[in-house]
């Protein structure tokens, strides 16, 4: 499986990394001497990583991805019929911008309608009704135990893995399906906040994690909380309550779950996203912060290794301006990767690279690079498919090295300029830029040097 071995792969890079403090990575023959390439920082919108808002097109901020729920009941007829209709509107609607989307589906979002699939309810799955967030008795919980909703989630979520893995259009998906907004809770009906307790127990939790796993080889999961159900598998996390509820020493708090669970380390391999905390989207940039609650947002970064966060308060309307809209910018950069090329050494065969990441977490999706040779006029006139992956690559670690041949032969005398890029597999997406001054921020290519032929 990609995923899997990738991610087998990422993790003995970390592991090889802090046990050595140096890459695991093979030297190269000889070569020409290493030119330093100057830094830059890396464009906000980088693929994958910043703020994103809801979807919708803006120009008040930069994004490279887009966020939207569904309810369950919009795809799902039947216990296999499925209809994808409003998915793939959004998806394409999000995709046409050159962004990847990043989605939820519920089926119980205080104050929406039910997104309970119609012929569960017709076959009578029971349901509760509750007033609080708003509710007042509009939308209902369902019961979670039941084995008709167990099966349907089950699946619904197969469906979802053999049609959407890999789904270039897809950035990443959160878990959802369970609990308020697909939050994976039921508070205050916990059994400890009220007598009540709405949640499924941990064989429910475990089937419905079990099915995620199985059905997404390549796509990125996310999870809302650490738990014993899912620290040993292939799924991210995402704090919804980021820079508010982050940081330690409170249990419910999610770096304190991070730590409980054992799993601080587990961003290495998985991603970490969230949201900004709605109350606090719009105050935390103010200096001083205005927020009556929150947290230090850069020591939040830093404790999760977050890569992306819906901020959806620097896109509505005019968004943040002045040096708030300059802080708030700073935020989004130092979110996820950042990769830069320290260095670079060419000659008529061979190509190698240094890259370094000067970023809070590693690029998680294996996009393969290419090199090509470009002539005096600015004309690519020769590409190369390159082995090298910058997927893993770890913040705060000395560059890996990354080098191939290249077969410059049918190319007339002359010097040309040697280019790299990381193209996003989305048709029209934003490609992965890197962080230097040479970089070329439309077209993705950044110059490396260049190699005379004869």
């Amino acid at each position: 499986m990609i995923r899997r071995a990738l991610r087998l792969s990422i993790a003995l890079l970390a592991s090889l990394v802090l046990a050595t403090g140096t890459p695991a990575v093979a030297q190269p023959p000889s070569h020409p001497q290493w030119t330093q390439l100057a830094y830059a920082p890396a464009p906000a919108d980088n693929p994958l990583k910043g703020f994103l808002p809801y979807a919708g097109s803006y120009e008040t901020f930069p994004y490279s991805m887009e966020w939207f729920y569904l309810p369950l009941n919009d795809v799902m007829t039947g216990p296999k019929k499925f209809r994808w209709d409003a998915l793939e509107q959004q998806l394409d609607d999000i995709s046409s911008r050159g962004h990847q989307a990043v989605f939820r589906f519920y089926l119980d979002y205080p104050g929406k309608p039910t997104g309970i699939p119609q012929y569960l309810l017709d076959q009578g799955l029971v349901t509760r009704p509750y007033p609080d967030f708003g509710n007042n008795g509009v939308s209902v919980s369902p019961d979670y135990t039941d084995p008709r909703l167990v099966s349907a989630l089950e699946s619904f979520i197969s469906a979802l893995g053999r049609r959407y893995d890999g789904d270039p259009r897809i950035g990443f998906i959160t878990l959802g399906l369970v609990g308020f907004w697909g939050e994976w809770h039921t508070w205050p009906y916990d059994g400890w906040t009220q007598p009540e307790n709405w949640m499924p127990g941990t064989d429910v939790l475990s089937r419905v994690l079990g099915s995620y796993e199985a059905a997404f080889d390549e796509t990125r999961l996310l999870a809302r909380y650490p738990s014993p159900e899912n620290k040993s598998l292939g799924i991210g996390y995402h704090d919804d309550s980021f820079a508010f509820e982050t940081l330690p020493n409170q249990s419910w708090h999610f770096v304190q779950r991070l730590i409980d669970e054992g799993v601080t380390e587990k961003w290495r391999q998985e991603p970490i996203g969230g949201e900004l905390r709605p109350e606090i989207q719009s105050c935390l940039w103010d200096q001083p912060v205005s927020c009556g609650q929150y947290e230090d947002y850069a020591e939040s970064v830093e404790r999760t290794h977050a890569s992306w966060l819906i901020n959806h308060a620097a896109f509505a309307g005019e968004g943040y301006d002045g040096d708030n809209k300059a802080r708030a910018l700073a935020a989004s950069r130092s979110l996820g990767y950042e990769l830069t090329v320290t260095q670079a050494a060419l000659s008529r065969d061979r190509v190698s690279v240094k890259v370094a990441n000067r970023g809070a977490a590693p690029f998680y999706y294996d996009w393969p690079a290419e090199l090509a040779a470009v002539d005096s006029r600015g004309r690519i006139v020769k590409r190369w498919h390159t082995p090298w992956s910058v997927a893993g690559i770890q913040p705060g670690q000395d560059p890996t090295l990354l080098s191939t041949r290249i077969n410059t032969h049918g190319l007339r005398r002359g010097s040309y300029d040697i280019v790299l890029r990381v193209p996003n597999p989305l048709r029209n997406g934003i490609p992965l830029r890197f962080a230097n001054t040479g970089q070329d921020n439309q077209s993705g290519w950044l110059h490396l040097g260049a190699v005379t032929t004869r």
